[in-house]
């Protein structure tokens, strides 16, 4: 079977008019606490009505004792879901179209992932290729989620006013794809959004919104949130009746939220210097 397999391939402008395609990509895993850049990605292929066009085999790229398939009962058959890697396309006005990425971090043969990644890129002739992810932080749940948006290259960075990106240090397949990016020379962001790092395992749908918010204009298009705003409604309340008998865990919530609201920047996105930002960024990186 073909590492790359195609179901239909998309219709791209010879002569792009806005660039070529942007591939947004998220990965579930470490990268994505709280699912928060996959459950964007997926509330895309909904709201854009998106078609899947593509694939990749996990079977090369997956330790599936780590990565677990699941089974399932559909209609009385046993069926087993492998970690998926889905390519899905959207034909959206004032662009040259969208490809999405959704997928399952991968624990083999990263190189020839990506290889793989940038060759469907290529083909359509996709001119950004942007990733979401989220890290848990020192934030509380009862404020904003903060933004930080990234690039490799200076340019870029300048051209799409994001912060250009020095760290140094353990990386995922986020950063791996990206450098892979700046070798072919394609253009790549990387949009990532704080969850509270004492939520590790809760739904993060502040963050999703806020990379939902942080990608759409990054590409010239609109995306509204719609149903991910049901998830906000009683969260901050459920959040709060969970830890109120943890009086260490209230305190330390208090304390992120007076250093939150301490004199933030005027018209920052983030909510605080973004230096301070791509600290806990980096800091999450090395420390995983």
């Amino acid at each position: 079977m073909a590492e790359l397999e195609w179901q239909w391939r998309p219709e791209v402008r010879t002569a792009p008019r806005h660039g070529g395609p942007t591939l947004i990509a998220a990965f579930a895993g470490w990268n994505d606490a709280g699912d928060a850049a996959t459950t964007v990605v997926e509330h895309l292929e909904t709201i854009w009505d998106t078609q899947a066009f593509a694939r990749i085999d996990p079977e090369g790229f997956h330790d599936f004792t780590s990565s677990r398939p699941q089974v399932r009962l559909v209609d009385d058959h046993r069926v087993i879901r492998w970690p998926s890697h889905t390519f899905s396309w959207a034909d959206l006005n004032g662009t040259d179209g969208v490809v999405l990425l959704r997928a399952v971090e991968p624990q083999l043969r990263w190189r020839t992932y990506c290889d793989l990644v940038l060759e469907l890129a290529s083909e359509l002739g996709c001119g950004l290729v942007v990733t979401l992810g989220a890290l848990l932080a020192d934030v509380p749940h009862t404020r904003p989620s903060r933004v930080l948006g990234t690039a490799y290259d200076d340019h870029v960075a300048a051209r799409l006013r994001l912060e250009p990106s020095t760290y140094q240090g353990p990386t995922g397949i986020v950063g791996v794809l990206h450098t892979a990016c700046l070798d072919a020379g394609i253009d790549s962001a990387s949009i990532w959004a704080t969850v509270p790092a004492y939520l590790p395992s809760a739904p993060a749908p502040l963050a999703a919104i806020a990379l939902l918010e942080r990608v759409a204009p990054l590409i010239g298009v609109s995306a509204e949130p719609g149903e991910m705003t049901e998830a906000i409604e009683g969260y901050e309340e459920a959040i709060d009746q969970m830890i109120e008998d943890d009086d260490s865990t209230v305190d330390y919530v208090r304390r992120l939220e007076a250093e939150f609201d301490a004199d933030p920047p005027p018209g920052s996105e983030v909510g605080l210097d973004p230096s301070d930002l791509v600290e806990e960024v980096e800091r999450f990186l090395r420390d995983q």
